[in-house]
């Protein structure tokens, strides 16, 4: 990383290592907005219906790669979506080919497009361990979907009754825990050398269970995992501006209409990858932690993921006036809200 002056930040081009882009209509409007700043990105597999075979993942590929405007270049890293029927000699010859990148899975139930997820986590161990076998990560959203337990705790279950449980009884499984929440995440992480990672999105470094509840109900601050107490956010920035390698960044940016937002059983979501850059640049900044800004966007996902960093850079300028992102992006599907931090952000990727 090299700093020319205080106000200009150059970085090893960034990756998004937990990026949803949708398909169709959407996918052509939001692509840009993260191949703009991104070299790369981990492509969620939750469509309708989801990505489960190899030839399910090039096929979308294909059409990441159609979308794409001429003057932009983007590699998506494709996943799979981990099923009870998942065949482990595709997925390994998937994985063999450079094709898929991560195996996703979902607790059946956990969020958005997940209801093909896994319920009985022993039909899946012969994939797992064909996992562990040739290194290919399984890419974890993290929350048990029981009935009686409380949102706001599913993910601390979820690391006793399952995570950890599976990691013992898949030695040399590699493990990214996404968008952990919750200081108990954190710990898990830094309690385990090796063969694991963790992501952390945008929103969950600025917003807590407040900004979603107090004043009145914010529905593009609702998300899933859903934001927790201010001492997880806190956590959580400790965790992201510290250096660790072993944590870095996913934005589980994730469009949803305004309608489909703000209904009576809204969508959950945040979209952040228009201005996600300018956002980290704030919050490490307020941190004094700018030096550990590269490593977080830029190095220590492709390390986790055994890839070489980005040989391109982008520049980041901090201006005295606020800088204006836009309110929405407009999509065939209907207008998707960019995420509002709720205060100034004077950062911009320079053009």
């Amino acid at each position: 990383m090299t700093q020319t002056t205080p106000q200009t930040l150059t970085l090893t081009r960034p990756d998004d290592w937990h990026l949803h882009l949708r398909d169709g209509a959407m996918l052509q409007a939001v692509l840009p907005e993260t191949a703009r700043h991104f070299g790369r990105a981990i492509i969620m597999p939750n469509l309708v219906p989801p990505v489960v075979t190899g030839a399910q993942a090039a096929a979308y590929r294909d059409r990441i790669l159609a979308a794409l405007p001429g003057d932009m270049s983007f590699e998506p890293l494709m996943t799979l979506y981990l099923t009870e029927d998942t065949d482990p000699g595709d997925m390994a010859a998937a994985h063999a080919s450079g094709l898929i990148k991560a195996v996703k899975l979902y607790p059946a139930g956990a969020t958005t497009n997940s209801a093909s997820g896994v319920r009985d986590f022993d039909k899946v161990r012969p994939v797992l361990e064909k996992m562990a076998e040739i290194g290919l990560p399984l890419c974890v959203h993290g929350e048990v979907t029981d009935s009686d337990i409380d949102i706001f705790d599913r993910e601390a279950v979820f690391i006793d009754r399952v995570l950890d449980p599976v990691r013992r009884a898949t030695p040399g499984l590699r493990v990214v825990m996404e968008h952990i929440t919750t200081a108990n995440g954190v710990d898990y992480v830094k309690a385990n050398a090796a063969n694991l990672g963790a992501t952390i999105t945008t929103h969950h470094l600025i917003i807590n269970r407040n900004h979603i509840l107090v004043g009145g109900i914010k529905p593009h601050y609702y998300c899933l995992p859903v934001a927790k107490r201010e001492e997880h956010r806190l956590a959580l920035r400790a965790a992201a501006t510290s250096g660790d390698a072993r944590f870095f960044l996913g934005t589980d940016s994730a469009p949803h209409t305004d309608p489909n937002k703000e209904s009576a059983c809204g969508c959950a979501g945040c979209f952040t990858a228009t201005n996600t850059m300018a956002l980290l640049a704030h919050v490490f900044e307020e941190d004094g932690a700018l030096d550990k800004l590269e490593g977080f966007a830029s190095k220590n996902g492709p390390a986790f993921y055994r890839l070489p960093e980005n040989d391109s850079t982008i520049t980041l300028v901090k201006q005295d006036a606020p800088t204006a992102f836009p309110e929405k992006i407009e999509t065939g599907e209907g207008p998707v809200t960019v995420f509002d931090p709720g205060f100034p952000v004077h950062w911009t990727v320079q053009a």
